[in-house]
């Protein structure tokens, strides 16, 4: 321990951890090495990016994402994304808080809440982009699933181009692909040339890697969170050159297996990872090219009581397995404005504490 400040942190995370502090904070990674991967550092940008083909804008915006916020300069990232509104419906979204109906106060919170960088539509942040975009990093959705068409159909479509979300001084823009889906082709087609010309204007990439097929589900077990499948999301991420891969953390592994379809390995199973939700992670991380593309997860709808455990619980095994950070929407914005600051600053703590280390 450094100091007592810190001490009183770690005591903090133990205590929101309960049960589960154990298992999550002195687990030892026995699958891949800490040691094989590329673990977020204050130089992440030069010891990562300068030698790839991203020109010199692209890495003064990422690294002034990796510089901001409480996090800056410690290689890790606490994004808050707001895009709900149109992926769950406004009044779904912000019913439970409604200053948020108001962008502005998106991006106060996200500010006020030490994040690195706020992700938003075209709408939020092109009605804020002149006072805050020399403030904080903005990362503007490129595309959405909207529910208002009935029946609910599952797409991502376009709601703007990259050039508009350049000329608002956007850092970055995000997309998000469902993988598995009968849309997919179309959609990585898209992302790619949109990534492609976003890189070319300077601006940093954000995938949300997401699956998305009925069929992903089969005797009543859900494996759209299935490590070995969201790993392969991840690997086709980086394979179309998003600089830093949004996932949903693992909540069970063997997908390829259960639904018998693609292709494995027994080794991703028996030596790559386990049941530890560490090694699931881990198994994430190292299809971000071994830790060269940070892994950030998401963190979920909001369940009320039990948002500060499960967001410093996802924080912790992120941290331990390899990964850069969270991106946390609900859980901060449907609370009031100081309960959501709160929220995202237990969240950095985790990244903060020197105690807590790669398994």
């Amino acid at each position: 321990m450094n100091n007592i400040a810190e001490l009183t942190s770690v005591n903090k995370i133990e205590e929101i951890l309960g049960a589960s502090a154990e298992s999550l904070l002195n687990h030892q990674c026995k699958t891949v090495s800490k040691d094989q991967l590329q673990q977020p550092c204050p130089d992440f940008i030069d010891r990562v990016f300068k030698d790839t083909n991203r020109n010199n804008k692209v890495l003064r915006n990422l690294q002034s994402i990796y510089s901001h916020g409480r996090l800056g300069g410690t290689g890790y990232m606490s994004i808050l994304p707001v895009d709900q509104g149109i992926e769950h419906s406004a009044g779904a979204s912000f019913a439970p808080n409604p200053i948020y109906f108001d962008p502005e106060n998106l991006v106060k919170l996200a500010i006020e809440g030490g994040c690195n960088a706020v992700a938003s539509t075209f709408g939020v942040l092109a009605s804020t982009s002149r006072k805050y975009a020399h403030k904080i990093p903005f990362i503007v959705k490129l595309n959405h699933n909207e529910f208002l068409t009935y029946p609910n159909k599952f797409d991502q479509i376009m709601f703007g181009s990259v050039e508009e979300a350049w000329n608002m001084g956007a850092a970055a823009v995000g997309a998000t692909i469902y993988f598995g889906s009968a849309e997919s082709a179309r959609q990585i087609v898209e992302v790619s040339e949109a990534f492609e010309q976003a890189h070319e204007l300077g601006m940093a990439t954000i995938l949300w890697c997401y699956l998305r097929n009925s069929g992903f589900k089969k005797d009543g077990v859900d494996y759209h969170a299935a490590a070995d499948l969201t790993g392969q999301a991840n690997h086709l991420g980086v394979t179309i050159q998003a600089d830093i891969i949004k996932q949903k953390l693992p909540s069970n592994n063997g997908g390829y297996t259960a639904l018998n379809f693609g292709k494995t390995h027994a080794k991703v199973y028996s030596e790559l990872s386990s049941d530890h939700p560490i090694d699931l992670c881990r198994y994430q991380v190292i299809n971000c090219y071994m830790g060269k593309v940070g892994l950030i997860n998401s963190g979920g709808e909001s369940k009320g009581a039990t948002d500060l455990a499960e967001a410093v619980s996802t924080a912790v095994i992120n941290k331990r397995a390899g990964g850069q950070g969270l991106i946390s929407g609900r859980k901060a914005f449907q609370k009031p404005m100081k309960d959501g600051v709160g929220l995202l600053n237990a969240i950095q703590d985790v990244y903060l504490s020197k105690e807590i280390t790669l398994a």
